[in-house]
């Protein structure tokens, strides 16, 4: 049997015979090493930073260009680092689904410490603390999702922990960006020492939504005395902290049980996967396809190591931002909520299958190359044709990654602004394209509404996929029957003048008759939406 822990990994024959790559470094001495001279801490312990992030510093530490590894926090869940990490030594096995039906199997063993961002447990933050005060810390990464850096809900009011932190001060923050705030105090305090804070979500300049959170709280604090002035002047010190913008894509779905099942064959132990008390499903292993990409603005005030090495790509801001564009608001992600609001609504459970719609391969394909393409500037580092060709190509069709429309729907009325409203400001703006070309976009917007129905293609009920903005965006289509005659625009006109959402106000720029149309159309009975689809792509 092979056990996922130090001790198991001492029969090695076993290991590699079953064809896994081992950790070829000494992990004992990483791990001490690592613990005296930390130089990278991550944020967010979840599956995309175990899949990349992880593995490339293996990477690295197998060829010798590292001799430190990371050390992971989780703030959110801390049942993930409690229940899954640490029995398992802070190993997890990668399983890389290759286009051609081939598995990689990697155990990863970079990840070499674990905390937890729990500020009542003293322990835990003082350990955080040590770390943020040591004289080699060089990064500190983020994958925390967008809404983590949000200090208001969907009405825009200040959370309840973010006020209650900003009246207590750094002591004992509640709120995740509080509880990181304190510890970038706590190095301040050791020094004014140099540090890079760095997103690696993925959202439109993540560096940003960083610094406006954490200067949130650094301005609060200062204006009620409850910490040094000098704080705020750090964070804004570019040769003391950064808060670089990066753009990253990898496709990581949630741990498959497919690929549990081979695990098990090979003879893997203790692979149940948990579900915590807040829902997280977590596993000894991760599934994500082999494609990977990580652009990161260079600006690292401490120094940083050579991970080009790894893969990643080092350049300005100006570069990250086109990269960032080029795939956020047109060459993946809006072809991914595509996808994720139509095979939902008609009844996919695979976003690998969807490609073999017809009409859906095709819809994706306008949005990409003909609605988005002409819009997108060129970022020098990656070939936004190219890009596109293997998402649409190699990426989505893969049908060994298990991606579900339904993990991809979530937190959709976040997205729509980025993902579709950048392509219909650039059409605004320009001088030769006209926003009335766009046909399929509206399209998305009219079937994500159809989709807030929770009603399918064929008429029955499903599980809309979380959205904190949910209770909010269903009031607008709330009554509506498929096949009852509706005054449309009416019901819909609140949410398409809403700019938040969309990103423009839809009745200001000509859409909002459009979606209205579409949305129309798809409520006339079960399986309208599909007559639409067919209609509006032969």
């Amino acid at each position: 049997m092979l056990v996922l822990d130090n001790k198991g990994l001492e029969n090695k024959a076993q290991w590699e015979e079953k064809g896994y790559d081992l950790p070829a470094f000494d992990r004992a001495k990483v791990t001490e090493a690592t613990k005296e001279n930390p130089f990278w801490v991550h944020f967010g312990a979840g599956n995309l930073f175990r899949a990349f992030q992880a593995n490339v510093v293996q990477n690295l530490l197998n060829e010798g260009v590292l001799d430190r590894g990371l050390i992971a926090v989780e703030g959110f869940d801390y049942e993930i680092i409690e229940k899954m990490y640490r029995p398992h030594d802070n190993l997890s096995v990668l399983a890389t689904l290759k286009a051609d039906g081939t598995v990689e199997k990697t155990v990863v063993g970079s990840i070499v410490e674990t905390c937890i961002l729990d500020s009542e447990n003293e322990a835990e933050f003082q350990r955080l603390k040590e770390i943020f005060a040591k004289d080699s810390l060089q990064m500190v990464t983020f994958t925390i999702t967008e809404k983590g850096y949000s200090l208001v809900n969907g009405k825009g009011e200040t959370l309840p922990a973010v006020e209650a932190d900003y009246a207590a001060g750094p002591e004992k923050a509640m709120s995740y960006i509080g509880k990181v705030t304190a510890l970038l105090y706590s190095r301040y305090q050791a020094g004014q020492k140099p540090v890079a804070m760095v997103s690696m979500d993925n959202c439109s300049h993540n560096g940003d939504k960083l610094y406006a959170a954490v200067n949130a709280f650094a301005e609060k604090w200062a204006q009620n005395g409850l910490i040094e002035n000098g704080f705020v002047e750090y964070i804004h010190t570019k040769d003391k902290v950064t808060f670089p913008w990066t753009m990253i894509d990898k496709i990581t779905p949630r741990p498959d049980a497919s690929v549990e099942a081979m695990l098990e064959k090979d003879g893997m132990e203790g692979l149940a996967p948990v579900i915590t008390s807040k829902n997280t499903y977590v596993a000894p292993f991760v599934n994500a396809e082999e494609c990977e990409y990580l652009v990161i603005e260079d600006t690292f005030p401490n120094g940083r190591p050579n991970l080009e090495q790894g893969g990643l790509m080092f350049t300005d801001r100006e570069t990250v931002d086109k990269v960032e564009k080029m795939k956020v608001c047109t060459c993946l992600n809006p072809l991914h909520t595509t996808l994720a609001v139509f095979g939902c609504l008609l009844g996919y459970h695979k976003i690998s299958e969807e490609m073999k719609d017809p009409e859906l391969k095709r819809l994706v394909e306008v949005i990409g190359y003909k609605e988005g393409l002409p819009v997108v500037v060129n970022p020098g580092v990656l070939d936004p044709k190219e890009f596109i060709d293997t998402v649409l190509n190699v990426r989505i069709p893969n049908p060994f990654m298990p991606d579900t429309p339904q993990r991809i729907a979530t937190d959709t009325s976040q997205k729509l602004a980025i993902r579709f409203g950048e392509t219909i400001k650039a059409y605004h703006a320009s001088q030769t394209l006209q926003v009335s070309d766009l046909k399929m976009i509206p399209l998305v917007f009219a079937g994500w509404l159809r989709y807030l129905m929770a009603v399918d293609d064929e008429g029955s009920a499903f599980e809309l996929s979380p959205d904190p903005l949910l209770d909010t965006v269903r009031v607008y289509v709330e009554g509506i029957k498929l096949g009852e005659q509706v005054d449309v625009e009416a019901k819909l006109r609140p949410v398409l003048e809403n700019q938040a959402i969309f990103g423009v106000n839809l009745y200001e720029l000509g859409l909002a008759e459009t979606v209205c149309g579409y949305f129309a159309q798809m409520i006339t009975s079960a399986g309208a939406v599909r007559k639409v689809l067919k209609e509006k792509l032969s």
